[in-house]
């Protein structure tokens, strides 16, 4: 019994202690979370970036950028340099590299970010390639700790980290290097940027110290470069995980995040679609119980000369300023269009002119998706677009690297552009119009859209003739006859015919 409960006594002492552990466990985190919420952000001040990174990058922190030459790194790191310059900072540029300071200002000016009267200011440039030579690591760390401290460096950027550690003996001395310039950095909240070509593993010292490691990545995707950026390490921070393609143009790197990360779930409330939106064409309102439903995604699929774009802008020419329309396509000129629609008997300039209509024309050359995307959604978002085409989903595939992308990211522009009140028409060119190819072709990315209207070439009493059909309305009856399409009319634009040779069938839901 005596043992029993001395037992029972340690084992009560032991709950008891880990208890304790436990709450001391949980508050230190919640201290340590709070902490890292009131962590103060950098504004890079480079497009795209700081969503990326969860926000910008953390001050006092260290980062690692890396990849091959040609990347964009130093453009990269020059343009968070002059930001942080411009809004109150000091920079401290160092270089472990065998280039002159006078080419790399050469290749700067080019760039819109870059102030020549900053240099020698706010942005101080040091080449210390020979103190590397010639002392090692240990003076350098104790030569940038000096510096850093003069100056009130509240950025210090390193350039050449391969440089630093090729002259190392060991990766204790890569590790340490690191680690002590890290903490006078840190010490100063001074934020640091390690810039290197080569290609660091995740089990390195480096990788492994530092808080943070962006990747830009330059590969051919067919013929054309395609440039990705990675955050493979986010100490402390919610970044976006994956690849997000960037761009370099004469302002500096572009970073455009992946739109199906970025908008993982629509920003906004999504309401049940209620009322009824009218499509263009009279007879297929009818048809379909009224028109589309309000903040619906309609795909118009079919082959090409089957009418899915004059279905876009029978669509189009009931936009008013106070509801406006948008066409976003890949094909025809604004010019071209504009004549498609008069043969239609609709004055697509006066409706440009007076605000009711926009045209934006991407051609198809060499695009990135989710820059297609952010253009559409802010066009959107400043014109307050109520009525929107998309004619030719085809451009959005043509554009992505990655042709297994293509679903994933529908579903984020179509959830986003719904919670926005915007009633969507896209257009989908398909060969044929079977139920073998509707099934084959992408169904996985049709039934991402609330509806699906058909359109297809007829043949019949040695006449071709425009037929459409009703393939798919979500949540609502409809007659899923093939009827004919009869164009032009210029008074009244497109409207429906007679149901051709094709048996119609009974309303279905």
């Amino acid at each position: 019994m005596d043992w029993m409960a001395a037992s029972f006594s340690d084992s009560l002492i032991v709950r008891i202690d880990c208890a304790r552990s436990r709450r001391d466990f949980r508050q230190s985190l919640l201290e340590t979370l709070s902490m890292r919420h009131k962590q103060k952000r950098l504004k890079s001040d480079v497009p795209g970036l700081d969503p990326v990174l969860g926000g910008g990058l953390i001050e006092g922190a260290a980062y690692i950028v890396q990849g091959r030459p040609g990347a964009g790194k130093t453009i990269l790191a020059n343009q968070i340099a002059f930001a942080q310059a411009r809004q109150g900072g000091r920079v401290l540029y160092v270089t472990l590299l065998a280039e002159s300071h006078d080419r790399l200002f050469q290749s700067l000016s080019m760039l819109t970010f870059y102030d020549a009267e900053m240099v020698g200011r706010e942005m101080t440039y040091l080449s210390l390639l020979r103190t590397l030579r010639t002392d090692g690591l240990g003076a350098l760390v104790e030569l940038l700790r000096r510096e850093i401290a003069r100056r009130g460096t509240t950025m210090l950027v390193l350039d050449g980290l391969l440089i630093a550690q090729e002259s190392a003996y060991s990766s204790l001395d890569v590790k340490a290097f690191v680690a002590e310039l890290q903490g006078h950095a840190s010490f100063s909240a001074c934020t640091v940027l390690f810039l290197t070509s080569g290609r660091i593993d995740e089990s390195s010292p480096e990788h492994t110290m530092v808080d943070g490691v962006l990747q830009l990545e330059e590969e051919l995707s067919g013929s054309r470069t395609v440039r990705r950026l990675r955050v493979s390490k986010s100490r402390g921070s919610a970044s976006l995980g994956g690849l997000h393609y960037y761009q370099i143009h004469d302002s500096g790197i572009t970073v455009f995040p992946r739109l199906e990360s970025f908008y993982g779930r629509p920003v906004g409330e999504d309401h049940a679609p209620q009322n009824r939106i009218s499509s263009g064409l009279e007879e297929l309102d009818l048809r379909i119980k009224g028109g589309l439903p309000v903040n619906s995604a309609t795909a118009v699929v079919g082959p090409g000369g089957s009418g899915k774009t004059s279905f876009g802008l029978n669509f189009l020419r009931l936009a008013t300023p106070e509801a406006p329309g948008l066409h976003f396509g890949f094909y025809e000129t604004p010019a071209r269009l504009a004549s498609k629609a008069r043969a239609l008997g609709i004055n697509l300039d006066a409706l440009v002119a007076s605000g009711a209509v926009t045209v934006l024309w991407n051609p198809l050359t060499e695009n990135v998706i989710d820059s297609l995307a952010y253009q559409l959604l802010d066009a959107v978002q400043a014109r307050g677009v109520r009525r929107l085409v998309i004619d030719g989903l085809a451009g959005f595939e043509r554009a992505s690297a990655d042709a297994f992308r293509i679903t994933e990211f529908l579903a984020a522009l179509t959830n986003q552009l719904r919670v926005m009140d915007v009633t969507i028409v896209c257009t989908w060119e398909m060969k044929e119009l079977s139920a073998s190819s509707l099934n084959a072709a992408t169904p996985a990315a049709l039934s991402l859209f609330d509806n699906v209207i058909g359109m297809q070439l007829e043949e019949a009493e040695d006449a071709l003739y425009q037929g459409m059909k009703v393939v798919k309305i979500r949540d609502s009856a409809f007659a899923p006859a093939i009827t004919k399409l009869i164009m032009p009319d210029t008074i009244h634009g497109s409207h429906i015919g007679d149901p051709g040779p094709v048996a119609t069938g009974k309303p279905t839901s």
